[in-house]
């Protein structure tokens, strides 16, 4: 396969068929990779190399800027970690809180999922990495940063405040990565990483991740990324036709115990509302309809939404209710379904809830719960994704709630 190094800076577009690995099933050491990082990978069984990861990591060694375009769980982290680790082993941080290599996140939950991939291929290297995040204890920050870090992983907000500190510089950083860049232009963080980045010194290499490349990442791209290499995975399919949509009117007074019944029926299933307050809500309601659920929200201490991400992706705890933001960057696997309890606000929210299904080829239901001064609302959704799917009325007492995937609705 002719690398987009050799390409000279053409933009490369792949057709991802949600299989994983590409057809070619191109090994890491075919790309570059570093043997140890190798071996590292096929001790955890990791052999081949996903679309993204096929795509980008030869140019990222070469040490080019990219912008990769591709969905979450579509194998970025380590598209972006594999270059950025072999490239880090050749220059170690030599002064505690001046690491060489910088990762920024929008959530905490993406900071610690992004850690925990790199951190055990880093121990095979000698290299440092080190995760901070607004909801931890920042002394304990700290106090890892001043043992040494060679790698961070950050938040924006969080990244700042340790500056503001003097307990953190990115002046020595040679290796960024903006993971999830349109999360966090969504998310209003853009001023926060143009502050980082106006306080690069050195020259650097510029890795971007992002789903879409458009608006505010466009400009960002423009402004501080150079001759960029631009790769996508084009996966038109992943995000709708691959799931089995499901639209349901339902009665104020059923909508609880219908989205009960559809958990009862799923071994794991996340439930979408549009309030911390309405998700603490509908978890007691789940409760007391017998359902084993549990939320997450930008209130809740950081270790408690660890742990409940944790028995969530373990198959422990088998209904998640979470907020939008909360949710944002979410990798967890094998989600049977989704359930829009409260209708998102617009076709890009549904898509991105909608994602947490259906992934690395699996197939997935996903559920919106429209109550009767909903409808034109969803309808308009479903137009803008290009759906035309009848919203159908259903109680919890309706047997087709038990197996929705096999429900054909246009057959009612």
């Amino acid at each position: 396969m002719t690398t987009t190094a050799e390409q000279s800076g053409r933009a490369r577009t792949l057709e991802d068929d949600g299989d994983g690995p590409e057809d070619e099933a191109l090994t890491f050491d075919s790309l570059g990779v570093d043997p140890a990082l190798v071996k590292a990978l096929a001790v955890q069984g990791i052999t081949t190399a996903f679309s993204i990861q096929a795509m980008t990591v030869a140019d990222a060694l070469a040490g080019r800027d990219v912008c990769g375009k591709a969905k979450t769980g579509s194998g970025k982290t380590l598209a972006f970690g594999l270059p950025l680790l072999q490239r880090t082993m050749l220059t170690r941080a030599t002064e505690p809180g001046r690491p060489r290599a910088l990762v920024l996140v929008p959530t905490r939950e993406l900071a610690v999922q992004v850690s925990e991939v790199l951190e055990t291929l880093a121990d095979e290297v000698g290299l440092r990495v080190v995760a901070v995040y607004g909801g931890a204890d920042i002394e304990r920050q700290v106090k890892k940063l001043r043992k040494g870090v060679d790698v961070i992983i950050a938040t924006p907000g969080r990244l700042i405040d340790l500056g503001d500190r003097g307990e953190l510089s990115v002046a020595d950083i040679e290796t960024l990565v903006l993971d999830e860049a349109d999360r966090m232009a969504d998310m209003g963080f853009m001023p926060q990483v143009e502050w980082v980045l106006r306080r690069l010194e050195r020259k650097h290499q510029t890795l971007l991740f992002s789903a879409t490349l458009d608006g505010a990442v466009d400009r960002l791209v423009s402004r501080y990324l150079t001759d960029p290499v631009h790769h996508e995975v084009a996966s038109p399919s992943a995000t709708v036709e691959e799931m089995e949509h499901r639209f349901l009117e339902v009665h104020q007074m059923d909508r609880v115990k219908v989205c009960a019944t559809i958990c009862r029926h799923s071994e794991k299933t996340i439930v979408f509302v549009r309030t911390k307050r309405g998700a603490d809500r509908l978890v007691e309601q789940l409760r007391k309809e017998g359902v084993n659920a549990d939320a997450i929200h930008g209130d809740l201490r950081q270790a408690n939404r660890e742990r409940t991400l944790k028995d969530f992706g373990m198959g422990k705890l088998p209904t998640l209710v979470a907020t939008d933001v909360a949710a944002r960057g979410l990798d967890i696997d094998a989600v049977d379904v989704v359930i829009h309890f409260d209708p998102p606000e617009d076709h890009k929210a549904y898509l991105h809830r909608s994602g947490r299904t259906a992934r690395a080829g699996e197939t997935g239901v996903v559920v919106t719960l429209v109550q009767w001064n909903q409808v034109l609302e969803v309808e308009r959704i479903q137009q803008r994704i290009g759906l035309k799917i009848p919203i159908v009325e259903i109680f919890s007492n309706d047997s087709r709630l038990a197996n929705l995937a096999s429900w054909n609705p246009v057959r009612v």
